[in-house]
């Protein structure tokens, strides 16, 4: 018996209701649909409503609450506009749509219910289908109607025309109080209805990386923030947030003004968490920033905007691929104790996803999940569990690229110096001419810790920073760490410093919140499962023995090095920051290629990001220290790399043994 089949009578008597209400409010509706929310998967249905038209009115009831819309601001698509809209413009957003973005902000136990329990059922006597109720929500209609025309009018006399992209209004109306509420909703791109989804090929990874003038040698942001016109509504709210259902700002910090936000997405049974947040000087610009955040972390979670086509063994393949062998993979022990998670086989068929090569300009098949890294399909083809390293976004494709870049090299340069205990010049802070980045300083310094930077170039000329909030008088919250990469050495520092200053001042108290779990972790690193527990059990005091080799380890007579030396010899290495920044991209991907690695680009922009300007890819270097966060799943400990780098980096005189390791998990947050 279908979901919905409990309280069918009553929709069918809502409806009619309905029908009477509006027309006695001059809203009348050819048709009028009332759906049940809460009754089946909206995510697992696949079927396309009949097509929606301006006098379609669409109430979705969950609860005491009655849902709305959507109601476009200009005239309505039908679901065969919607297709022609694939690839293209972006399509008003429908009510499957709303249905969707509904249920993936609801409370996780609801969606454990929807997504993996049977179906669900109504419980008793819908008590809202009452006449009252009904010419409330006709009310609520009508007014809405009105200010549609309103604006429309408004808009035509101004000559404004109205977009596609825009997000449709979405009313709710608490039947207990009757307070009606208006959200936005976004159009969803994986939706069955008007979903803007393509097949994945090789011929459209092919990039083209256009000239990107920058507004300063100095700066590699095109666009700001705020140029993207994000109406954060549109994309956090607790009906139908794409991002989730809220953005709390970060009360705590009283060094940065940080705020933060988190959606949930299913992997198998578990249900994911991803956090995303920005860090400036004021709520509003971080709301901003954290947006665009929440996006690149959407984007790089799962292949939304595309359909992956190619699922083969690397053994059969004949076009160029990546081999996951080249970017590290986890010991056998580590699948003896976890036999769920399948060892990577060159005969075994795993999903593969289409790349571009930037050094040898061609498409290159990737492992799907080496890029997409909490792809679906469960553990059979996760061989290895990937992170958002490299995921980058911008208001271009090479501004994108350039940053993700820049983060491949950060990781990989901060892991061969950590995991290798090989020491690093120091950086003075006070030579920085930036008045923002020495003021950050002294006011870590203001909360008992003091800021140090280490040069972490090792293979590559690129500047990459390593920062240390070290704790003065040794108690706890001792360590914190951070790093930042950058042609400009000012902007590597300041990158690294932001880290460290938003997450130093609540390292003392949230270290000894777990100071009990913490502790166990010090004494066997096995308990350091998770991407948190990496910085915090940093926060015991007896940890910081670990960092010595880096905190104590230049000579006492060594005077810190400023930044304009580290620039100086950057220009000397022909990587001084030009007025264009694929230039810039250009020039670091052949120091990388210099060095005998591959930069690898895969764009996994969501059109909900595309209809705003903005682009995200994910850049993998294969042979570069991959990031892992577990004790046990740390791939870098068994990379060649690892133990020759600083050989020829001239850091050593020979190539590393397992015995001059670091024993210790890396801080990296």
């Amino acid at each position: 018996m279908p979901a919905e089949a409990p309280w069918a009578g009553e929709r069918g008597e809502l409806a009619v209701l309905l029908g009477r209400a509006l027309s006695e409010h001059g809203a009348r509706s050819a048709h009028v649909r009332v759906t049940a929310l809460g009754a089946r998967d909206e995510l697992a249905v696949d079927d396309v409503p009949e097509p929606v038209s301006r006098d379609v009115l669409n109430v979705m009831v969950y609860g005491k609450q009655a849902i709305l819309g959507p109601f476009n601001a200009a005239a309505a698509v039908d679901t065969a506009a919607a297709a022609d809209a694939v690839g293209g413009a972006a399509p008003r957003p429908c009510a499957r749509c709303l249905a969707r973005r509904w249920q993936t902000v609801r409370s996780a136990p609801l969606r454990d219910a929807l997504e993996l329990g049977s179906q669900t059922v109504a419980s008793g006597r819908l008590p809202f289908v009452t006449a009252f109720a009904a010419d409330a929500i006709a009310a609520l209609v009508a007014a809405s109607r009105e200010q549609q025309r309103r604006r429309a009018r408004s808009r035509a006399s101004a000559r404004v025309a109205d977009s596609a992209a825009e997000p449709a209004a979405v009313y709710v109306l608490d039947f207990e109080t009757l307070r009606p509420k208006r959200w936005q909703l976004a159009s969803d791109s994986e939706c069955p209805a008007c979903g803007r989804r393509v097949e994945d090929c090789a011929q459209a990874a092919e990039l083209v990386l256009e000239p990107t003038p920058k507004n300063a040698p100095d700066s590699f942001r095109v666009r700001a923030a705020e140029d993207f016109g994000v109406r954060t509504e549109a994309y956090v709210n607790p009906v139908c947030g794409m991002l989730g259902p809220w953005v709390t700002p970060d009360l705590t910090s009283r060094t940065t003004a940080a705020t933060m936000g988190s959606f949930t997405q299913r992997s198998g049974t578990y249900l994911r968490e991803s956090f995303w947040g920005g860090h400036t000087d004021s709520y509003q610009a971080s709301e901003r920033v954290g947006v665009l955040e929440g996006f690149e972390r959407f984007a790089g979670m799962r292949p939304r905007g595309k359909r992956t086509t190619v699922f083969a063994a690397l053994a059969e393949l004949k076009e160029p691929a990546v081999d996951p062998r080249e970017v590290g993979l986890y010991s056998q022990e580590f699948h003896r104790r976890n036999p769920l998670i399948k060892e990577f086989r060159p005969d075994s068929p795993i999903p593969w996803v289409w790349g571009y090569s930037l050094r040898d300009k061609r498409p290159v098949l990737v492992p799907e999940i080496l890029t997409y890294y909490h792809a679906p399909g469960g553990a059979q083809n996760r061989f290895v569990q990937e992170s958002s390293n490299g995921c980058a976004s911008g208001g271009s494709l090479a501004e994108a690229a350039y940053h993700g870049l820049m983060e491949v090299v950060e990781r990989d340069a901060f892991l061969i110096a950590w995991y290798s205990r090989t020491p690093l010049p120091e950086i003075d802070p006070a030579s920085s001419t930036v008045v923002h980045t020495r003021a950050l300083v002294d006011r870590l310094e203001m909360y008992g810790y003091q800021a140090r930077f280490f040069d972490a170039r090792l293979t590559f000329p690129i500047p990459v920073v390593v920062a240390a909030a070290v704790r003065r008088d040794g108690g706890t919250g001792a360590l914190c760490f951070g790093a930042g990469a950058s042609l400009d050495p000012q902007a590597a520092l300041a990158g690294g410093l932001c880290e460290i200053a938003t997450d130093a001042v609540n390292l003392p108290w949230r270290t000894e919140l777990g100071r009990e779990r913490l502790s166990a972790m010090a004494r066997d690193f096995d308990r350091v499962e998770v991407l948190h527990d990496h910085p915090l059990v940093y926060g015991l005091p007896e940890m910081t023995r670990h960092a010595a080799f880096l905190l104590d380890g230049a000579p006492a007579a060594a005077a810190p090095r400023s930044l304009a030396e580290v620039r100086a010899e950057v220009a000397a290495a022909g990587l001084a920051p030009s007025a264009d920044l694929r230039e810039d991209l250009e020039r670091c991907v052949a120091a990388v290629a210099a060095a005998g690695f591959d930069v690898i680009v895969v764009d996994q922009t969501v059109p909900e990001q595309r209809d705003l300007g903005a682009v995200t890819v994910s850049v993998l270097v294969p042979g570069l220290v991959p990031i892992d966060f577990g004790w046990s799943r740390q791939r870098a400990l068994h990379l060649p790399r690892l133990r020759t780098a600083p050989r020829q980096a001239g850091r050593r005189d020979r190539d590393l043994e397992a015995a001059d390791l670091n024993p210790a998990p890396h801080p990296f947050p």
